[in-house]
């Protein structure tokens, strides 16, 4: 135990003392950010705003019913031509316009309009069009109000009122299917990206040593099992030291812009939408479990991703090559993951959150529907009991490749042959 803890010890303090973690541990959490707002101000910034001649040949659109939408969406302009139509056609750019929407006669006894075409010399997208096609259906509700002799507070109603389906457990009122959704795809692909990441170091860490003939020197010492089961509970800690760092994070801006807000207005009301939001929801029980699948799942890929570090040699491709199915699993797992929040009682549901390679996405993908009636407590249990073991399994198994892949040289090993190593009698 001691050499293990010799070896966590180690690993931990050697990478937290690094200046690329404290790097990327503070700048991560201000780049996510500018990543999310920045992304939104260069597509806002970049979008092309349109001026578009519409042709009306129904006779409905109106140049108030245009000039009030202009005022409401300044993204986009509509202008009706009443006159030169034609010419217009011909030539739209002379005229000032970016292209043209005609407007075909409609035929009241069928109500049914076709696709409306943007003309022009050049293709658009989405962002360019949508803000068009949302002035066009709101100027087209209009329109059939009128028509159909509907008032305002006939047509609000219209517009507005509809039936919405919750979901509700009848036992223990567990989380409705939205908030559900919601904390299962947070859960699923923060775990993805961890086990991407960290497990990856694992393999970069293996390497370094081998390369560096660290190793030679360790192996002689320590006996493989402890040798990896150090190495992956040391990048363990320092992928958890970072977690909580941010989370910390997260809890001291939520508290300032609190503070600032002098506890009242807007800052109250997103605590009430949040406490109301998460007033069903078993947050111990997610809390625990999301620890238990953070570090179960990372330990289970982590000693994979060392088993082939200690096998390749400085051949990033070679790496690459050897870890692509193992990446390929955690991929599977995000589709499983997608299928499951879709239907967290199913078969494959089921089945996937108790299967080792694939549970620590999935499981935490159906927790947040509830326990024990959407996931019964045998299940949770087994699942946990199988990660386990298939912890323990991968550890031992990537320490027998590891054993034997630290002191090779020169070769380039197939799954085959760290198979072979793997089951080879001492």
């Amino acid at each position: 135990m001691r050499k293990i803890w010799l070896i966590i010890k180690r690993e931990y303090l050697t990478r937290v003392r690094k200046k690329t973690f404290i790097i990327s541990t503070l700048l991560f959490p201000i780049l996510y950010i500018a990543l999310i707002f920045g992304m939104g101000y260069i597509a806002e910034k970049t979008r092309e705003n349109l001026n578009v001649a519409v042709i009306d040949k129904s006779g409905y659109f109106s140049e108030s019913l245009l000039a009030k939408q202009n005022g409401i969406d300044k993204s986009s302009h509509l202008t009706l031509v009443k006159e030169n139509a034609d010419s217009v056609k011909k030539d739209y750019k002379k005229s000032g316009y970016d292209g043209y929407i005609e407007i075909p006669a409609i035929d009241w006894e069928i109500a049914k309009t076709d696709t409306l075409l943007l003309w022009s010399f050049k293709s658009y997208g989405s962002g360019s069009t949508t803000p068009i096609e949302a002035k066009l259906n709101r100027i087209w509700t209009v329109i059939k109000n009128e028509k159909l002799g509907i008032d305002s507070s006939k047509s609000e109603i219209l517009t507005y009122s509809q039936l919405n389906l919750r979901s509700i457990n009848i036992k223990d009122r567990s989380a409705n299917a939205k908030t559900a959704e919601g904390i299962g795809y947070a859960a699923g692909l923060l775990i993805y990206v961890i086990l991407l990441i960290y497990g990856s170091q694992v393999m970069m860490g293996v390497m370094e040593e081998k390369t560096n003939r660290i190793a030679e020197v360790i192996v002689s010492s320590v006996k493989p099992f402890q040798m990896m089961l150090g190495k992956i509970l040391g990048i363990g800690l320092v992928a958890l030291t970072q977690f909580f760092i941010w989370i910390a994070f997260v809890l001291i801006v939520y508290n300032i812009g609190k503070f600032s807000a002098g506890g009242g207005g807007a800052a109250n009301v997103m605590v009430g939408n949040m406490q109301k939001m998460f007033s069903n929801v078993d947050i111990p029980l997610i809390l625990f479990c999301f620890g238990f699948y953070f570090l179960a799942g990372f330990f289970f890929y982590a000693s994979l991703y060392g088993a082939i570090g200690s096998a390749v040699n400085e051949d990033m491709r070679e790496a690459q090559s050897l870890s692509f199915p193992i990446t390929m699993l955690v991929i599977l797992s995000i589709a499983l993951m997608t299928s499951t929040i879709a239907n967290p009682t199913s078969p494959i549901a089921v089945w996937g959150s108790i299967i080792p390679f694939s549970s620590p996405i999935v499981m935490m993908a159906r927790i947040p529907f509830g326990v024990p009636n959407t996931v019964p407590w045998w299940q949770l249990f087994l699942s946990m009991g199988m990660l386990i073991i298939g912890f323990i399994f991968t550890v031992w198994f990537a320490g027998k490749i590891y054993r034997t892949g630290i002191l090779m040289y020169g070769k380039k090993p197939s799954w085959k042959e760290m198979l072979r190593w793997a089951f080879r009698k001492n």
